[in-house]
């Protein structure tokens, strides 16, 4: 697995529910903000993707909330990727509060699809590599 690549959050008010808690669908914003974070650093732009007639798909979302955020909290969200051959590769994230309390853990499988052929390209791994100017930042 990677290391991981952390990105700084601020808890905005109007993401929260009625008892001031993040709203649970706020954390896969939050997933995500990462995760397209790390492409950034490592090089990758959505464009860069769509010109090599890839991109990246969510196969399966999971997320365990730990401790409870509210509007004014400073979180880190964490991603890093795990790699284990074949079609799909494996993103363990943590949304950390200030304290390093782990507030939720998001493990998400994903893959690259091929956008002509509608189907996923064999080696992910590859395509991170030939495309980012970085690939360490996924372990590669």
């Amino acid at each position: 697995m990677s290391e991981p690549f952390s990105v700084p959050v601020t808890v905005r008010g109007y993401e929260t529910d009625v008892q001031g808690h993040l709203n649970q669908a706020v954390y896969l914003n939050y997933a995500e903000h990462a995760r397209w974070s790390l492409l950034h650093a490592a090089g990758i732009s959505q464009s860069a993707l769509i010109g090599s007639g890839v991109g990246p798909v969510a196969l399966e979302t999971t997320i365990r909330y730990q401790r409870e955020l509210l509007a004014g909290d400073e979180v880190e969200v964490t991603c890093a990727f795990a790699w284990g051959g074949g079609k799909t590769f494996r993103i363990e994230q943590n949304v950390l509060k200030a304290d390093g309390t782990i507030a939720a853990q998001i493990t998400a499988v994903g893959g690259i699809l091929d956008l002509e052929k509608r189907k996923l390209v064999a080696d992910p791994a590859e395509v991170f590599k030939r495309l980012a100017s970085d690939p360490g930042l996924f372990g590669l």
